[in-house]
């Protein structure tokens, strides 16, 4: 059982930037593909960004891509979102997933409980 804590959540105005974290209890984090979806007010909760297990290989929404970048330490079983540019339409929850596909971008079994931001306009 991959446990999940997300951080680094918050407001920030739009064009700023804010950084997620994501911290895994499991010794064998590194052997999942890891990714982070988010969660809209009254929307589904859909894919944002993902890693491989290697950290070699990275994923992007189309939404998102040239601004956010997202990395993963295995020695410190954590991975990262970073946000920059940020838009109104960014505000959402933001969740961490563990062990998703890469071919379909289809979420793991393991979840985090969320990380609320906020971009003001």
């Amino acid at each position: 059982q991959v446990q999940l804590v997300e951080s680094g959540g918050g407001l920030v105005q739009a064009g700023g930037s804010l950084r997620l974290s994501c911290a895994a209890s499991e010794r064998t984090f590194s052997n999942y593909a890891m990714g982070w979806f988010r969660q809209a007010p009254g929307k589904e909760r859909v894919f944002v960004a993902a890693v491989h297990w290697s950290g070699s290989s990275t994923y992007y929404a189309d939404s998102v891509k040239g601004r956010f970048t997202v990395s993963r330490d295995n020695a410190k079983n954590t991975v990262e979102l970073q946000m920059n540019s940020l838009k109104s339409e960014d505000t959402a929850v933001y969740y961490c997933n563990a062990g998703l596909s890469l071919i379909r971008l289809a979420p793991g079994p393991y979840w985090g409980r969320g990380t609320q931001v906020t971009v003001s306009s």
